[in-house]
């Protein structure tokens, strides 16, 4: 039986405690990123997975070329359903899974694909809070070398891509937004150092909550919830948030943050600054 979730996180302990349970499904997801702002290049860190180690049983997943949309124009384009479950599948996720996600870094791309499994309908999945980094700082068994994934078949639990949430927002929403025909609260999580010193602006009205001001730089966990709370108050009597950065990663931990305090009406900019800087030069807005 799959462990349960009673909430988007779980601690170290927590998945200490059920490591190598029935249905219980560990994801890496890191991804390197080298430069700043329009220079931002990613690639998958599965050579890092295998040589530097991972949680014991862990699985990597490819955010960069699985879990996003293939041939799209834009980096980290969220995928459709039925390339969505291909990918689960091959993961070896089932109906029946209980799925853990991390990363390496601050949590950004655990968010993201977490954010991914609940837009399609998937609630049985959360987020390492402290990620790799504090598995690791804690002395935790780290295991070297690649682990052999068996693909879910269409069996008894097939993994099934529900229909999608409306947790996106698109460029349309987000003009209407700043033009304040649909208002919402507009947030940029991207901390000023992954946007460099010399990029255009950010979309007008922003109100600016970063990674750095939600993680806790020292347990590298989400900050809790009272100072959670003082960190979004300017935005959490707004009845819909929009979050965005630059691909709509570190979105997604504002978005996990918010939905840790109770806000239910929180869309992240797919496109985010990628598309922004693209599409709205005449709005852009320092």
């Amino acid at each position: 039986m799959a462990p349960v979730l009673t909430s988007p996180l779980v601690s170290t302990q927590w998945l200490a405690d059920h490591l190598g349970a029935d249905d219980l499904v560990v994801v890496d997801a890191s991804v390197r990123t080298e430069g700043t702002g329009t220079a931002t290049r990613w690639q998958g860190a599965h050579d890092a997975y295998e040589q530097h180690g991972h949680v014991p049983g862990a699985r990597y997943a490819d955010l960069l070329h699985d879990f996003s949309a293939p041939d799209a124009d834009l980096p980290f384009t969220r995928p459709g359903a039925e390339h969505f479950e291909a990918a689960a599948r091959a993961l070896g996720v089932t109906a029946a899974s209980t799925v853990v996600v991390y990363d390496d870094g601050v949590g950004e791309w655990a968010a993201r694909l977490w954010w991914i499994f609940r837009a399609f309908g998937f609630d049985t999945a959360a987020v390492l809070d402290g990620g790799f980094t504090k598995w690791r700082d804690e002395g935790r068994p780290v295991r070297v070398g690649p682990v052999r994934t068996t693909p879910a078949t269409t069996g008894a639990d097939p993994f099934l891509a529900g229909e999608e949430r409306p947790v996106w927002a698109d460029h349309d929403r987000v003009l209407r937004a700043v033009h304040g025909e649909e208002p919402a609260a507009v947030v940029l999580a991207a901390p000023a150092s992954s946007l460099g010193t010399d990029h255009p602006g950010i979309v007008p009205g922003s109100t600016v909550i970063t990674t750095d001001d939600v993680v806790d730089p020292v347990s590298n966990t989400l900050r809790r919830r009272p100072a959670l709370a003082e960190v979004f108050a300017s935005v959490l009597g707004a009845d819909e948030v929009v979050t965005y950065c630059g691909v709509g990663s570190a979105a997604c931990v504002d978005a996990l943050a918010l939905t840790v305090l109770g806000h239910d009406r929180v869309q992240v900019y797919d496109g985010s600054l990628a598309e922004w800087w693209r599409l709205e030069p005449e709005l852009l807005a320092s």
